[in-house]
């Protein structure tokens, strides 16, 4: 099993939300190098993109496309209610599972 890959995958949502959620509205490009920036250097854009195009079918993000100074227009992402529910609800997930976890990898079982 690859350890590294099905934890990133159970996590990679809830920080992609979160990034949303601080930046209010943000691209993928810049998702991706926030996300690089804090890390997740192995994250490819090719990876990310099908993850907004997964958030926005289950109607936790939406989109707008907006001029950019660069170039083309580009895909701005925010939150919907939804996701900020479900941010919320990882957030108390992930605080639950990593106080479980570090407590019995650190030998501190009963």
């Amino acid at each position: 099993m690859n350890n590294k890959s099905q934890l990133l995958k159970g996590s990679l949502e809830g920080c992609v939300l979160q990034i949303i959620n601080l930046k209010e509205e943000t691209y993928g490009y810049e998702i991706a190098k926030i996300l690089k920036d804090n890390g997740f250097t192995d994250i490819s854009e090719g990876t990310l993109y099908p993850l907004y195009t997964r958030l926005q079918k289950n109607g936790l993000i939406k989109s707008t496309m907006k001029e950019s100074n660069l170039g083309p227009l580009r895909k701005y992402y925010s939150l919907t209610d939804a996701g900020k529910e479900e941010l919320s609800e990882f957030c108390e997930s992930w605080k639950y599972l990593t106080e479980h976890v570090g407590n019995i990898l650190g030998g501190n079982i009963i």
